[in-house]
């Protein structure tokens, strides 16, 4: 505890009452002025004036602790050793009445050495051994403070006659006045303290609860918007140690992934690291604005391109004005902050530190570090700043912040979006960003995503024509607004400059069908390039302007040692067809289209070129005749702001045979020419239903390319009325990320004679999240247990279920859930068993195909339509089939009937479709049964049952249709034509792949309507 706080335990209302009690009130009278008088002789518990015994001076003192105590501020001692400080008190005061001296002498001492006095007297009896140091502080402090006031007590008496002690007793008097107000008026440090973060931590917050991107200056852009809103979460990668288990080989790194902001959970001291516009300020912001929040750090956001200005890098005294804080903190706060290790130190841009200062500024980082250890450190820079072991020695731990992810990407733009108050141009950005390549290249970090999305609103939903203007207002942004609108005063290269030097390097790139180059190869290319760029070769040799290059261009980067790219893809396409189109390269250009890789090269040609050149190039396309090139020449027209009339005609004109693909056979010779297809792609407006599916079709078949693009582009027609559209939409979803399909596709259909396939658990979940009503026919295909199909979907919905290759399926009673289950398909669920258990629903269609367990067929009642393929138990299907079930359609494939045959089928005379597939041939007596049914109309005869199958077969008048599946298109079927004199249509289905003619069929049913389906 510190003696201020003691002291304001002791104040003078709690011992002045102590020492008045301590001696007599009246004196000896006038006749003892001349002579000494003893101290044994004034106090009031010895001597013939006693009023106190030694039972009440310890009362008093007990009191005097308690009080002190309960005040207040921090307790000074614990409180179990109350009771040992009242005993030891009480014995110092005692102490008084063995003093050998008087009055006078007493003054004289002092009431420091008084109260050393008594310390030792009462210490020769043992009172106050075994004290904690705190309570021993207590205890010595209110010894003094007691003397201190015996001492003026002696001073007041009437008999005190030593003139020349009169002055200074009053001063003395004057001084405990003093003291004892400085103690009542002045608060202790610890609550200045408290009340000056009770100020800072709601600045700081409110500070840095904004995100700025400088370089933009749209119109009706936000360049500021509240940090809660937009911050989104990127994560860091980091190196770290990996010790071998048992049996493995040593990896000595691997790459670990964390979320950024937890960067100082586990660490204290982080170096991160990340290129222009990833992010770093703005998760210092992030950091600064949570502790602030949450009160358990003190942050100090210190950015070094604000310090590094004043000269001198600030102390901890100074962070606060160094970075132009208005408020005022208390003498010594800020150190008394870090010396308690509560600090949250936040210094950012290391890499706007000039190379001249770098030394100098690690110097004061370790410095602070070394006299605060145990406080929290974070420091940002560039990845090539400074060198990689920089802060190592000091356990500094690397991180790198990773580029935006898709997911990331789309979630930045949302909250952009709703921060500008303007949510009805996110949907449209984000197609575009699905499906144009180059701009989803582009938007892999915050600065990047922001410009886009103001541009894109500065537009009024559209980015500009052609993206030139994009790249344009990017690479100005990164090259030199950035910088000088951040406060940093030089800049190393002008803009020009910049540009110049980066476009030779990128065509370098671009000429090689790379997209990295050793350092020494670029310092070639700069080194040839300097003299031709005046305003660069100033600023030193090759090395020394490529390592500005790398530093503050945004562009480049060094992912390794000896190694150089372009942080962005596109920022090298962009640049290197720039460089192509001055040097008039268009026969390069033109000679590599074919392949992928220059695509968007050839694009960004188009854009810088003039129109006469637009127009030779893109002839140079068409003359190939080739589709794809042909697409490419089309994409490109959206970078040809003037462009001959003629040659735009040409484009399109070629163009339009192939985009919107009129069939399906369109759409998948339209999907081999690649992603670029994606964004030519047009509708749903303005295409019939057949070219509306061509396009969907399409677009599925891209998804595992661009799942990206192709998802942009299906989400267009989710809510397409035509139902092959619809079924091309469903069919689909396995080539997509189950949760996002379902609720940006799926969920808008019309689920009108739609099946929904759900194959894998991120399926199944993805059900439970989209709109209530759910699916009405669904099919579970692979392992699903009955608990998680019944827990997937509202049970009150479903009417058809099929359940596909599950060999872990059970006990079907657990689809009693269902109660309005209409229809159940069981597909090679050799598992399945109980289905007595669904006689209380009402159950109308049951196909089984594979084994099964049938016993308990015969409970279901309500059977209109059944189909099965295993052999059934007994000797007549009455034995197995539900007798009372008022079936209309019975189809018997495979072993069904090897031991029953048709036996007992009349049993059911409402059969009016009748399919057979059996192995075992028909006999007689199965034929009788056939013709006991009296509405019996339709007839399905299985290929397989030419010729030797078929057996006696009788002539049945009633039949109106007759059904011919899985024709090869040899079978004789002449016998049948002569049994079925009524029949009125003959459909013919062909098996898989065969092919022939149906002229030789009609010539067999003169009276009958005959149909070829081709399977």
């Amino acid at each position: 505890m510190e003696p201020a706080v003691l002291g304001g335990k002791l104040a003078s209302s709690l011992v002045a009452p102590l020492v008045k009690k301590l001696f007599v009130t009246g004196g000896p009278g006038a006749g003892l002025v001349d002579r000494p008088v003893r101290l044994a002789r004034l106090v009031s518990f010895r001597g013939e004036q006693r009023t106190l015994g030694e039972r009440e001076v310890r009362g008093l003192a007990g009191k005097l602790v308690a009080d002190s105590l309960d005040s207040p501020g921090e307790p000074p001692f614990p409180r179990d050793e109350t009771e040992a400080v009242a005993v030891a008190l009480a014995a110092r005061l005692l102490a008084l009445g063995d003093l050998d001296m008087d009055d006078v002498q007493a003054v004289r001492l002092g009431h420091r050495e008084l109260a050393e006095q008594l310390r030792r007297q009462a210490s020769d009896a043992g009172s106050g051994a075994g004290l904690s140091a705190d309570a021993g502080h207590f205890l010595d402090s209110a010894t003094e403070w007691a003397c201190l006031h015996v001492l003026e007590f002696f001073t007041r008496r009437s008999t005190f006659v030593a003139r020349t002690l009169v002055a200074q007793t009053r001063g003395q008097a004057e001084l405990i006045a003093k003291v004892d107000e400085l103690i009542t008026r002045v608060p202790r440090p610890d609550a200045r303290d408290t009340a000056f973060e009770r100020r800072y931590l709601p600045y700081v917050a409110e500070q840095h609860n904004r995100i700025t991107i400088y370089g933009i200056d749209l119109r009706d852009s936000p360049d500021r918007w509240p940090l809660e809103v937009a911050y989104l979460s990127l994560e860091a990668t980091a190196e770290d140690e990996h010790p071998a288990f048992p049996g493995e080989y040593d990896e000595p790194e691997r790459t670990v992934r964390l979320p950024a902001e937890s960067a100082l959970t586990a660490q204290g001291r982080v170096l991160l690291r990340g290129d222009a516009g990833s992010g770093k300020t703005t998760l210092v912001q992030w950091l600064a604005v949570s502790a602030a929040r949450h009160g358990d750090r003190i942050p100090y956001v210190l950015p070094l391109r604000t310090l590094i200005r004043a000269g001198a890098l600030p102390s901890p005294a100074a962070f606060l004005p160094a970075v132009g804080c208005p408020l005022t903190p208390p003498d010594g706060w800020a150190e008394r902050v870090l010396s308690a290790g509560r600090g949250l130190v936040l210094v950012d841009g290391l890499d706007e530190v000039p190379a001249a200062d770098r030394n100098r500024t690690r110097d004061w980082l370790l410095a602070l570090i070394r006299a605060f250890p145990g406080n929290r450190w974070l420091l940002t820079s560039r990845p090539t700043a400074v060198r990689a072991d920089w802060l190592a020695a000091e356990g500094f731990r690397e991180l790198a912040l990773a580029p935006m992810r898709q997911d990331d990407v789309a979630t930045f733009v949302r909250r952009w979006h709703a921060a500008a108050e303007a949510p009805e141009f996110e949907a449209r950005l984000l197609d575009s960003l699905r499906t144009k390549r180059d701009l989803a290249r582009l938007a892999t970090n915050p600065l990047m995503c922001g410009l886009i999305c103001a541009l894109h609103r500065e537009r009024r939903g559209y980015l500009p024509t052609g993206r030139k203007e994009l790249y344009d207002a990017a690479l100005t942004m990164l090259l030199a607004r950035r910088d000088r609108e951040r406060g940093m005063e030089t800049v190393e290269l002008s803009e020009e400059a910049q540009l110049e030097l980066l476009q030779r390097l990128a065509y370098a790139l671009v000429l090689s069908g790379r997209t990295e180059m050793a350092v020494d190869t670029a310092e070639g290319i700069v080194e040839r390039t300097l003299p031709s760029v005046a305003s660069a070769a100033g600023h030193g040799d090759a090395a020394t302007v490529l390592r500005a290059l790398v530093l503050r261009s945004g562009l480049l980067r060094q992912p390794g040692e000896d190694a150089l790219d372009f942080v962005h893809r596109t920022f090298q396409d962009y640049l290197g067809a720039r460089y192509a189109v001055e040097e008039g390269h268009l026969d390069v250009l033109a000679g590599h289209a074919g392949d992928t890789q220059w695509e968007d090269v050839i694009r960004m040609a188009v854009a810088h070129a003039r129109p006469g050149e637009r127009a030779v190039l893109l002839r140079r396309l068409l003359a190939a005749d080739e589709p794809r090139l042909t697409l490419l020449a089309l994409a490109c027209l959206e970078h040809a702001t003037a462009l001959d009339p003629a040659v735009r005609a040409e484009v399109e004109a070629r163009a339009g045979a192939l985009i919107p693909p009129g069939s399906t056979q369109d759409a998948k010779a339209l999907a081999e020419a690649g992603p670029l297809v994606l964004e030519l792609l047009p509708g749903p407006e303005g295409l019939t239903e057949a070219e509306a599916h061509g396009v969907t079709v399409t677009a599925s078949l891209l998804a595992e390319q661009e799942p990206g693009g192709a998802l942009a582009v299906l989400r267009r027609f989710r809510e397409h009325k035509a139902l092959q559209v619809r079924r091309q939409l469903v069919g689909t979803w396995d080539r997509f990320d189950a949760r996002e399909y379902a609720l940006e596709v799926l969920d808008y259909l019309d689920r009108a004679d739609l099946y929904l396939t759900c194959t894998t658990p991120a399926q199944r979940a993805a059900l439970t999240e989209m709109r209530p009503g759910s699916w009405d026919r669904l099919v579970f295909q692979g392992s699903h247990t009955m608990s998680e199909i019944v827990g997937a979907v509202d049970p009150g919905t479903v009417r058809d279920l099929s359940l596909v290759d599950n060999p872990d399926l059970g006990d079907l009673a657990a689809l009693s859930a269902f109660p309005f289950l209409r229809s159940l398909y069981l597909t090679r669920c050799g598992a399945a068993r109980g289905l007595g258990g669904l006689a209380g629903i009402p159950l109308k269609e049951l196909l089984v195909r594979g084994p099964a367990d049938l016993s308990d067929l015969r409970e279901l009642p309500s059977l209109a339509l059944l189909s099965l393929t295993q052999r059934l138990p007994g000797r007549r299907l009455t034995d197995a089939l539900p007798r009372s079930a008022p079936l209309e359609f019975l189809f018997l494939g495979g072993a069904t009937v090897d031991g029953t045959g048709l036996r007992g089928l009349h049993h059911w005379p409402t059969l009016r479709r009748l399919s057979l597939a059996p192995d075992a041939a028909l006999d007689a007596e199965d034929w009788a049964e056939v013709t006991r049914l009296p509405q019996l109309s339709e007839l399905f005869l299985d290929a397989s049952l030419f010729p030797d199958r078929l057996g006696p077969m009788p002539v049945l008048p009633g039949l109106r249709e007759l059904n011919l599946p899985a024709l090869e298109g040899d079978e004789d079927v002449s016998v049948v034509a002569a049994r079925v004199p009524g029949v009125r249509r003959v459909v013919l289905q062909t098996a898989p792949g065969a092919r022939f003619d149906r002229a030789p069929y009609t010539a067999l049913f003169p009276d009958a309507e005959v149909a070829l389906v081709e399977h």
